[in-house]
């Protein structure tokens, strides 16, 4: 079996010193996804963070290739001054890659491609934030609600590009709500929560 491009072993989490999540194991290989679950502030960012490498995890093992990823976080990340096609090239300079005409038209932005980021609505920002994606050349999808903000045909232009992308080998981790219709592992992360931590994650903190 090819090599997985993700591999957590006991991964213990926490967020401003708290404990959010303990012993988390997942192996993810080529062509394969996950999606996590869990109520508002029940630990899917800071899963996700972790593994991005934005914070440390505080116990446990993580193998995976930093420059492997592409992160997608709540915010879209987009500068507001440039024009849509502008952030692309941005994005494809800085990793090397190509394809902007591409990702504009896999999107539905190519009329969009000379107006400022700033003008777009929410969902097109969402938008032009997932085609980012396409211009990395990354094959690890990290992904923290990606249809936030996406009208029901927008989301499943999503879907289908995410099927795609896992044919081609990629693998994707997305924290969502949404039902993506993936072939996708659902990862509870209520399952994962320290003993007695329940109570303390129905305040909608942001974790």
């Amino acid at each position: 079996m090819t090599a997985p491009l993700l591999t957590l072993t006991g991964l213990h989490c926490s967020r401003g010193g708290v404990p959010v999540l303990e012993d988390v194991s997942l192996t993810l290989h080529p062509g394969e996804a996950v999606v996590v679950r869990g109520p508002n502030g029940s630990g899917k960012t800071t899963l996700l963070r972790t593994i991005a490498g934005l914070q440390p995890a505080t116990q446990g093992g993580m193998v995976r290739d930093g420059d492997s990823i592409a992160y997608l976080p709540h915010a879209n990340g987009v500068k507001g001054t440039l024009s849509v096609a502008e952030n692309l090239a941005f994005w494809a300079g800085l990793h090397g890659a190509g394809g902007v005409d591409a990702a504009l038209d896999a999107f539905a932005l190519g009329v969009l491609r000379n107006r400022r980021a700033q003008t777009l609505s929410a969902g097109q920002k969402r938008r032009l934030a997932l085609a980012r994606l396409l211009v990395t050349g990354r094959p690890f999808w990290l992904l923290d609600e990606p249809t936030d903000s996406l009208d029901e045909a927008s989301a499943s232009l999503f879907a289908d590009l995410a099927r795609a992308h896992l044919a081609a080998g990629g693998v994707a981790l997305i924290a969502s709500h949404a039902d993506l219709g993936l072939d996708a592992l659902v990862l509870d992360v209520a399952s994962y929560w320290p003993t007695g931590a329940g109570a303390r994650f129905g305040d909608e903190t942001f974790l």
